[in-house]
């Protein structure tokens, strides 16, 4: 099993590729990865930081892979800083994703009901006609209103259905905690306890693990609890241990029971 993870490379602040690239690896799969900008850090509280696009050498990498004739059994794409990224992912799964395989959507594009800076409601446009390729997608209650144009869950599910077969929407804040919203065979709510506070890095340790899970043969209903009890885990133990949130989840800490559950699950 083969994984693509086009993201990010933060390389202060665990987040996009530096955790994706240990969360799947850990999970029992081949993770390659297709960084699509360097940052000196995470935008996410931090500032001064570095960014450096890297869609050139985007360019030149994947025009090395068709040498090597890589084909991949699962691509997860996250954070994308311009339309031209869009698009050139689109392409990347056209020519690298093998007949049958997964494409799984991130629609990085906001927090708190507000675009991340440099984004707007045509990059929102074509964020969502990435969606439309994708067989699950992963937003957060903010990139769902992004897309969707509606805070009401249910009414944003199903207009995502409309686009994608599997929509996920993360964080769902309700009056006793959260929901997980999703798709599968109509609509279904996973609850998760709250817990209060920012946790940066959340949204991509939950993304790997689920691909993770999706890889190793899990249904999507299975997948999600799991992944919904390692992230609540390891938020938990963020919010005990971790004095400065900005450099993200304590995950490592309960990544074990996480692969014992998995590999329970994927062996039965």
């Amino acid at each position: 099993m083969r994984v693509l993870a086009v993201n990010d490379i933060s390389c202060v602040g665990k987040c996009s590729l530096t955790v994706a690239l240990p969360v799947l690896s850990a999970c029992g799969v081949t993770c390659d990865i297709l960084p699509t900008a360097l940052l000196s850090s995470h935008t996410g509280g931090f500032t001064g930081y570095t960014f450096l696009p890297l869609d050139e050498e985007m360019d030149k990498i994947a025009a090395h892979w068709e040498t090597l004739g890589l084909k991949y059994d699962l691509i997860y794409s996250g954070y994308l800083g311009s339309r031209a990224q869009i698009a050139f992912v689109k392409d990347i799964k056209r020519r690298f994703l093998k007949e049958g395989g997964l494409f799984v959507v991130d629609p990085v594009l906001g927090d708190n009901f507000t675009f991340y800076k440099g984004f707007d409601a045509s990059f929102a446009e074509e964020m969502l006609s990435l969606c439309a390729e994708a067989d699950v997608i992963v937003p957060n209650e903010t990139e769902s209103y992004l897309l969707t144009g509606t805070r009401d869950f249910s009414a944003a599910l199903a207009a995502l259905h409309k686009v994608c077969p599997h929509p996920v929407i993360t964080g769902a804040k309700t009056q006793d905690g959260y929901d997980i919203y999703y798709y599968d065979g109509g609509e279904k709510r996973l609850p998760i306890p709250c817990v209060e506070g920012s946790f940066h890095g959340a949204g991509d340790v939950f993304a790997s693990a689920l691909c993770g899970c999706l890889m190793r043969g899990l249904s999507l209903e299975r997948a999600l609890a799991l992944t919904a009890e390692f992230c609540y885990r390891a938020i938990l133990r963020t919010q005990k241990e971790v004095e400065d949130r900005r450099y993200g989840l304590n995950y490592e800490r309960e990544i074990l029971p996480f692969l014992t559950a998995l590999e329970r699950e994927a062996n039965d």
